[in-house]
């Protein structure tokens, strides 16, 4: 891999900005589960494994109207995880490769978990393609007065885990009274908000217009959610592709690296010293 890292060394030195394109695999070394698989899923959560619902069965706004507790359980369980997760070594090293380009550094997400503002990204140089955890709307989709959507802050969810039900109240919607869920697009979803989504899209594609020399850097997208691995694929420039079960590249474009996250971005570091 010497060589390999070697030439992701040169792609950056040749670069005036950089895309980070991540999928839920960059989160797996701040300890996060990336849901791989209908078992992982229940591993990580055994009440749904014990009713045999599967991912695509509470991602998805029908759960909310079926069995709210349920589905606020779940997403309740993952904001308080995301809140108290610690971003690892490997974002800072994103960041300080973007701060060294003229045009610095955008990121392209369809991770929902708020781990690159964490680690210190500007908020005004992300785009979250499947929404945020940390935000709300309401479960019919109705405005409010904040626009139809709204920061979760003071959402404090209490959960018990071994039943995977919300214990606390419910987040409300402030207009019609309904039961607020997470500005997260979901399985089947026609009631999600995306005019937050829609305005970090935009300020990509202006950023994106000034860009020379694109280096896109991807981390843990794989292909059964797509739509950030295609985003670089799609893109003219160079792809580093990081990841450790699918690194395949098509045919001609970029470096291929088979690792996880964390230990493919401390290489890529040390090459550049």
């Amino acid at each position: 891999m010497t060589a390999g890292y070697q030439r992701c060394a040169e792609l950056i030195r040749d670069a005036d900005g950089l895309l980070i394109t991540a999928g839920a695999g960059i989160g797996v070394d701040s300890g996060l589960p990336d849901f791989r698989g209908t078992q992982g899923f229940w591993g990580a959560y055994p009440a749904l494994g014990r009713a045999r619902i599967a991912f695509e069965q509470i991602a998805n706004p029908a759960a909310f109207a079926r069995q709210p507790r349920l589905a606020w359980g779940f997403y309740g369980h993952r904001l308080n995880l995301y809140r108290r997760t610690v971003p690892h070594e490997g974002f800072q090293i994103l960041r300080q490769i973007g701060e060294g380009l003229a045009q610095g550094a955008f990121v392209f997400t369809s991770n929902v978990d708020g781990q690159f503002q964490k680690a210190g990204f500007a908020d005004d140089r992300i785009s979250e393609c499947h929404g945020s955890i940390h935000h709300l709307q309401c479960s019919d989709g109705c405005d409010t007065a904040h626009g139809g959507i709204w920061p979760a802050d003071d959402f404090a969810p209490r959960v018990d885990p071994e039943q995977c039900l919300l214990t606390s109240d419910f987040p409300l919607c402030q207009s019609c009274g309904k039961i607020a869920r997470p500005n997260i697009l979901m399985f089947g979803d026609w009631r999600w908000r995306g005019e937050r989504s829609d305005a970090q899209e935009s300020r990509l594609h202006a950023w994106l217009r000034r860009v020379e020399r694109l280096l896109v850097i991807e981390i843990g997208a794989g292909t059964a959610v797509p739509t950030a691995r295609l985003m670089g694929e799609r893109l003219k420039g160079q792809l580093i592709r990081i990841n450790p079960r699918e690194p395949q590249l098509p045919h001609g474009k970029g470096v291929a690296i088979a690792e996880g996250a964390l230990t493919a971005l401390r290489a890529i570091a040390a090459s550049r010293r």
